[in-house]
């Protein structure tokens, strides 16, 4: 508690940890304001009566903090900015006009920021049409009755003007989180997520609280806190290569002859995989509830429910395959050692060039294989907790939300500690 009163005492550290807060209510504000054309009591009598729809809007209601059941003028969130994000990653791998413009520095890194915006808005405008549409057709809460009365007014120009409102929230968005970058503490775009992780909690453990026995309750309290300090520990573990620089004469002076590492996480990937993996197998069930009459989708339909064995292997599977996927694309073992090489650098008792490149290739595999089957285990839990205590729906502590609320803690302390020890040479973390 003292480090918290030291960092409250401290003017600048301060004013930015106010300002955040301040952003963060605006923002939870913007996620309770619905938009217009909305017919609000009956959307909350369908969305109370449509808690078997869940499964569908489980990942989006999610990463919108309940905003998206809600029509709300945030309703979007930063789900379209995440998966511009995600795109314009991978396609720097595919497209060399991207990967170039990532190796420029600060100015390519700019124009890659300017296309994910771009991209952002084409995304909610995607979404946020699909969403609308979906409300305006009743297909949003299907097989409940009152549905068809979510909207006022069903012709075109309110159904775009709800649209329009959307997209203009997601934009205000991103510039929300931009600020809190610039002025506050932390990233900006993870301290809104995170805000959306945390905001359904309560009423998750509420519903728990009502629906099951004071002993469920405690038992679920318990093994959420056992699973977030396993992925404290497991976020914080790291690889370190060892990496020594030669001495070299630039002009007069003489550079280099200095000894650092290469962190290799063991959780590298983060919690992309587990998005991709949820994201697949949330296709089939988009499916059957788009196309209810297919035979095909009526015999697969059983597959697709949570706790399914089958369901959880094909979860486990893709969330493994992911990992090595995306750790194979976003770090290059032989750009690593070539910049070494350029620069004097080389691991001790490992020749420059290609022999570093597959060491490099080694140690991450071996790393990322312990990392995978974390990320799969975390990522069942859920799934697990509705088998066994019933609770899957309301279960707070998910792979994925566990994984966002203590990535983004760890992050946050960490920029509060730098700023604390530029002033006090002491801060949080030890």
């Amino acid at each position: 508690m003292s480090r918290f009163t030291l960092a409250f005492r401290t003017p600048e550290l301060r004013k930015k940890i106010l300002f955040t807060l301040l952003i963060v209510v605006i923002f939870r504000l913007g996620q309770s304001l619905p938009t217009p054309n909305v017919n609000v009591p009956a959307l909350k009598a369908a969305a109370d009566a449509a808690e078997q729809n869940s499964r569908l809007f489980g990942m989006l209601d999610l990463f919108s903090g309940g905003a998206l059941l809600k029509l709300s003028v945030f309703a979007l969130g930063v789900f379209p900015y995440i998966t511009a994000s995600i795109i314009l990653q991978l396609l720097t791998v595919v497209i060399p006009r991207l990967e170039a413009l990532r190796k420029e520095g600060q100015s390519g890194t700019t124009k890659i920021t300017q296309y994910t915006r771009y991209l952002t808005v084409a995304l909610a405008v995607l979404q946020g049409a699909s969403v609308v549409a979906m409300a305006a057709t009743g297909r949003l809460f299907q097989n409940v009755s009152g549905s068809e009365d979510i909207l006022y007014d069903k012709t075109p120009f309110p159904v775009i003007t709800m649209v329009i409102c959307m997209v203009a929230g997601t934009a205000v968005v991103m510039w929300l989180g931009e600020l809190i970058t610039e002025r506050g503490i932390g990233n900006g775009m993870s301290i809104l997520i995170f805000t959306q992780v945390v905001a359904v909690f309560p009423g998750q453990l509420w519903g728990i609280l009502q629906a099951k026995n004071g002993f469920t309750f405690a038992l679920v309290i318990l093994v959420g806190l056992a699973i977030m300090a396993g992925v404290v520990f497991v976020e914080q573990a790291q690889r370190r290569i060892p990496v020594q620089y030669a001495k070299r004469m630039v002009g007069r002076r003489m550079y280099g002859g200095t000894a650092t590492y290469i962190p290799l996480k063991v959780n590298q990937a983060g919690i992309i995989p587990v998005i991709f993996a949820s994201s697949l197998l949330y296709l089939p069930i988009l499916a059957t509830e788009l196309w209810p009459e297919s035979k095909l989708l009526r015999e697969i339909a059983p597959y697709t429910q949570q706790t399914d064995p089958w369901n959880m292997a094909a979860f486990f599977g893709l969330t493994v395959f992911f990992t090595f996927f995306y750790v194979a694309i976003t770090f290059n073992p032989a750009e690593v050692a070539d910049n070494m090489k350029k620069y004097g650098g080389f691991v001790p008792g490992i020749r420059p060039g290609r022999p570093t490149a597959e060491y490099l290739d080694h140690v991450l595999t071996r790393i990322t294989t312990p990392g995978s089957l974390y990320l799969g285990l975390v990522s069942l839990i859920p799934m697990v907790a509705l088998a066994l205590l019933e609770v899957g729906n309301e279960f707070p502590f998910g792979g994925t939300s566990i994984l966002i609320v203590v990535g983004v803690a760890i992050d946050t302390l960490k920029h509060i500690d730098a700023q604390l020890q530029q002033r006090n040479y002491e801060g949080f973390l030890r």
